[in-house]
């Protein structure tokens, strides 16, 4: 996606802040919390609902709020910052779209995937068995590189852009780039075969 059809993410050390306060049980932080990180989290939400099929019954605002609760679950959780947050967001998007596909995804049992999956670019019809597909191929790659497999998690389900997934995991934009592209190449040939 271009730098423009991402939006500012709201300040740093504001989520930072909230995410702090939510941890020390301050009442009145979930929801602040949630008006700080909505904007986000329903354009990430959009981007992997716009291409889904007519009838889809998972909308925008469903999967927002969906993956907010999984987030605010605060008794296991330690946040550390906003990067720690957006992270926990993909994978909790993730696990809700893989989920949601296995629940309704096609009675057929198809070959490969099409080459597009990584870009969004399928028909609504192959989606459901390409986000089961994807999340068991992900599973594998964690095995062999725990960090693509998170860059890959960030960027298609977190929708996060390379310096925003550079932040996330800690490491740099570069690092991100060439781990993007190493796990696409090993996706592809894992997936298309």
């Amino acid at each position: 996606m271009a730098p423009a059809d991402h939006p500012p993410m709201p300040e740093p050390d504001r989520i930072t802040d909230l995410l702090l306060q939510l941890r020390d049980g301050d009442p009145a932080a979930p929801d602040r919390l949630y008006a700080a990180v909505y904007p986000q989290l329903r354009r990430i939400a959009h981007r992997h609902l716009r291409d889904e099929r007519e009838g889809h019954t998972l909308g925008t605002t469903g999967l927002v709020h969906e993956t907010y609760i999984k987030l605010v679950d605060l008794d296991r959780t330690e946040w550390q910052d906003r990067g720690h947050f957006f992270r926990a967001a993909a994978g909790a998007m993730r696990r809700i779209l893989v989920d949601y596909a296995r629940k309704h995804r096609a009675a057929r049992r198809g070959g490969g995937v099409s080459p597009g999956f990584l870009d969004n670019n399928l028909p609504a019809a192959e989606r459901s068995d390409t986000l089961v597909a994807l999340d068991e191929a992900l599973a594998r790659l964690a095995r062999l590189s725990e960090r693509m497999s998170q860059v890959v998690e960030c960027r298609f389900f977190g929708g996060l852009t390379e310096d925003e997934t550079a932040e996330a995991l800690g490491v740099t934009a570069r690092t991100v780039q060439r781990d993007w592209a190493k796990a696409r190449a090993w996706l592809y040939l894992e997936l298309c075969d």
